[in-house]
């Protein structure tokens, strides 16, 4: 009853429609996540496999780590391009640039999975998740990007459909 006799302006759609939409808010995910990876694979060079074997990780697995964290880092960078208004427009730049963000993404689990499972070796979940929020942080922003790809794509798209 009470909700029956509330004024229109305090419907749910109208408090939606009334917030204020930044469609660039990715971005302060995007940017720090990336140069992280960047600084963090830059840090392993000049690759030697010696450094990874002191790990126990093999060279060409310490070779895909220097130079996945690069590549990760700058693949979610130039995936954000695919979100500029303009670009997006271009529905090739738009899904190329989804795609590389996917990418990028998963590459990202999959270096800090791998940290993860060889080089820290955590008692259990819930220990790594409280003591270790660096990597878990990094993992889940992968982990992000890796299944949301770039929003704006998203939109356009359900925006297409509704049409």
């Amino acid at each position: 009853m009470l909700i029956q006799k509330l004024p229109t302006y305090f419907s749910i759609r109208n408090y939606w429609n009334q917030l204020p939409d930044f469609s660039l808010s990715h971005i302060l995910l995007r940017i720090p996540l990336a140069l992280l990876f960047i600084n963090q694979g830059l840090s392993k060079f000049p690759f030697d496999p010696a450094v990874g074997q002191g790990m126990g990780i093999p060279a060409l697995v310490w070779w895909f780590v220097c130079y996945g964290e690069v590549a990760a880092g700058l693949g979610l960078l130039a995936g954000g391009l695919g979100t500029i208004p303009k670009i997006r427009d271009i529905a090739f730049l738009a899904v190329l640039g989804d795609l590389v963000t996917r990418f990028s993404g998963i590459v990202m689990c999959c270096v800090v999975t791998g940290i993860i499972w060889t080089v820290l070796k955590p008692e259990s979940l819930l220990t790594f998740i409280l003591t270790d929020y660096m990597h878990f942080s990094l993992w889940a922003g992968g982990l992000y990007f890796g299944l949301r790809g770039n929003w704006a794509v998203a939109v356009k798209k359900n925006h297409d459909i509704a049409q």
